[in-house]
């Protein structure tokens, strides 16, 4: 399905809910609507699935102007954060029920396969309310699949599970997606599950688009410093600077010399970011040392995140692994100078750091 939204916008009453936006989705791949809460990403996405008609502008499948068509005359499959399964049904009738409305053949063959790959074959005489918040999820999730939608909008069905169930459903979400045929739109809040997830992101702010395009360039090469803010977990450390005909200097009297000189005369006041996971404990060679002292530690699943007050003002650092640290203990972290990223005064992005590697 090619999916195409021309200059929609929204308006509820006096508020604007969504401001003028342009995006064409990739056929067969997962587009990801990335930002906070309230930044327009249900909104927008109840219009893609004909539940609400935008205040201007058309949408577009394959060509043909659908605005306004309910979504009763779409096909379209929909995953919400609370799961909706039918509550009389077993788990193998409710992912059959799609299966059963078309017609098709080797309905039993078909729902064993989707359980197996969401790992529910073992329940499939239950009821859902005999299963825990993800089973029933995945219940969801597998209907969704069997409805072979070449539209799948997804908004959010992750936050209501445990960190457990969740990291393991955004790695089953990935390969699924991957090996289906529908083009896929997946709502978070989470920059991480942007970033498994791969494909494309569109990063909303406030009903705006922000940023469009495949995951790794939005995140590598944010276009604004809103944009990098959106794209950030933890959020991207942040320091006013001043550009030098030598380089920068940072709050704290830090100087740098970026890797490629920078239009000084048109921009001398900027703000330089590094994001936690830059910042290091251990140094390497060219290496910049930043003394600081811990102001609080904490451990997330395989990470911890260090909070340190520097002459840069506060940072976190994300060091992988488990680190301990008493509070109020002197620290030096390191950061390579050719991770930076430079704004100009006005949020654009001036400088991002060379990227190494696949990703």
């Amino acid at each position: 399905m090619e999916l195409v939204l021309e200059c929609i916008h929204k308006k509820v009453g006096a508020q604007t809910w969504l401001y003028d936006m342009d995006m064409a989705l990739h056929s067969n791949a997962v587009t990801v609507l990335l930002g906070a809460t309230q930044a327009g990403k249900t909104s927008l996405m109840r219009i893609m699935a004909g539940l609400d008609e935008p205040t201007g502008g058309k949408v577009r499948v394959d060509g043909r102007d659908v605005t306004g068509m309910p979504v009763r005359e779409r096909n379209v499959a929909m995953v919400y954060q609370q799961f909706i399964n039918y509550p009389s049904l077993t788990v193998a009738d409710n992912i059959a029920s799609p299966l059963k409305l078309r017609g098709e053949s080797n309905i039993a063959g078909r729902v064993r396969e989707l359980a197996e790959r969401l790992h529910i074959d073992m329940f499939l005489d239950r009821l859902p309310a005999e299963l825990s918040g993800g089973q029933q999820q995945r219940v969801a999730l597998a209907r969704a699949l069997a409805k072979g939608a070449p539209l799948m909008l997804l908004d959010e069905p992750l936050v209501n599970l445990d960190y457990k169930l969740r990291e393991e459903l955004r790695e089953e979400l990935s390969q699924l997606f991957a090996a289906g045929q529908s083009t896929v739109v997946y709502a978070t809040t989470e920059p991480a599950e942007a970033l498994l997830l791969g494909g494309y992101t569109a990063v909303l702010d406030e009903g705006r688009l922000l940023q469009y395009g495949p995951t790794a360039d939005v995140f590598h090469e944010p276009c604004s410093l809103r944009v990098a803010r959106a794209f950030s977990d933890p959020p991207i450390n942040l320091v006013p600077a001043v550009a030098m005909s030598t380089g920068l200097r940072l709050q704290g009297g830090l100087e740098l010399a970026p890797r490629q000189p920078l239009p000084i005369a048109s921009a001398p006041d900027l703000t330089v970011g590094l994001r936690a996971s830059a910042l290091r404990v251990h140094q390497r060679p060219g290496d910049v040392a930043l003394q600081g002292e811990v102001e609080l530690a904490e451990i997330s699943g395989s990470d911890t995140f260090v909070h340190a007050a520097t002459p840069l003002g506060e940072v976190v650092a994300q060091l992988t692994g488990v680190h301990y640290f008493e509070l109020g203990s002197a620290v030096t972290l390191y950061f390579d100078p050719s991770q930076i990223y430079v704004f100009a005064s006005h949020g654009a992005l001036m400088l991002a750091p060379q990227r190494t590697g696949g990703c």
